[in-house]
């Protein structure tokens, strides 16, 4: 049977999901997002907490709601309305306004073959650059060998608003120079130096993007659905069912890590529209992302 724990640790609140060996094994952080904070397949860590990595600079494994990466200066104007968003970053506002927020636990289910956990947050405040309530909900299911990623998005509001979502995982590696992706694009966003999107370019990727001693901050509009991370010593495959998908790259200096981020928008989304999306009142949104594993 699969478990489910609930630990607490510095102040913080964590859920574990496990196999019945022990050996899968994912740990989720309550006050932070619900983010995943550690992942182990078969004993290998996929994600793993880093020495000198503070998550309020990392980000790591946050879920980015309303909007993922920057919005320059924080402003932007929906329909009609000017709004100023609290500026994070610099001068641009950085990946949502969900990464810090407190989320409660919901019907954890333990079965034979999986376990899930379901994390909440209502917003029920309307802040100043973005003026509306709305209904947050993360699924984490744990299977032997997958992980399946449940978004749901509800407008509590009276009024509609715009959305994109992304998750900013951070994958270990042995070896990471010697690590590959895969994954289908013939275009690529051309960031300003603050990384905010001037225009799409084309660029087709290869077949085997090789790491080796790129670093990457860099973001493409995929082709399909599917981003396949290989090093020595596992394999992972990413899936979404959002009909856009984007990819954002980015490699920390000096770890063997790397962020490979599914998202539903770019860079600036709220100004340059690509893959906005607009949840009307009482409206729901369901994303799901898929994570398998393979051990070499």
């Amino acid at each position: 049977m699969f478990k489910i724990n609930s630990k607490k640790k510095k102040g913080l609140n964590y859920v574990e999901l496990q196999n019945p060996s022990k050996t899968t094994k994912a740990k989720i952080c309550l006050d932070q997002g619900a983010r995943i904070v550690s992942l182990k397949f078969k004993d290998n860590f996929i994600i793993k907490e880093q020495p000198d990595f503070d998550y309020k600079d990392s980000y790591a494994s946050s879920i980015l709601f309303p909007f993922a990466s920057r919005i320059k200066e924080g402003k932007y104007t929906f329909e009609g309305n000017e709004y100023q968003l609290e500026r994070n970053d610099g001068d641009n506002a950085l990946h949502g306004l969900v990464y810090n927020k407190k989320f409660e636990l919901f019907e954890p289910e333990e079965h034979k073959d999986n376990c899930s956990a379901t994390f909440n947050y209502y917003e029920k405040n309307e802040s100043k650059g973005f003026p509306f309530t709305y209904f947050l909900s993360v699924t984490y299911t744990l299977f032997e060998d997958r992980l399946k990623v449940r978004i749901t998005v509800k407008n509590t509001d009276i009024k509609s608003f715009p959305f994109t979502l992304g998750w900013h995982p951070y994958f270990n590696s042995s070896d990471l120079k010697n690590s590959t992706l895969s994954f289908k694009s013939d275009q690529k966003i051309k960031f300003s130096k603050n990384l905010i999107t001037k225009k799409v370019k084309d660029q087709k990727t290869p077949e085997v993007f090789k790491i080796e001693d790129q670093q990457l901050d860099d973001c493409f509009i995929l082709k399909d659905d599917k981003v396949s991370f290989s090093t020595p010593t596992y394999k992972i495959k990413i899936t979404s069912d959002s009909e856009k998908n984007f990819l954002q790259l980015y490699t920390p200096k000096g770890k063997d890590i790397i962020a490979i981020e599914p998202m539903t928008g770019i860079s600036d989304t709220f100004n340059n529209k690509i893959g906005i999306q607009v949840l009307e009142a009482d409206k729901t949104y369901v994303l799901n992302w898929g994570l398998k594993f393979n051990a070499d």
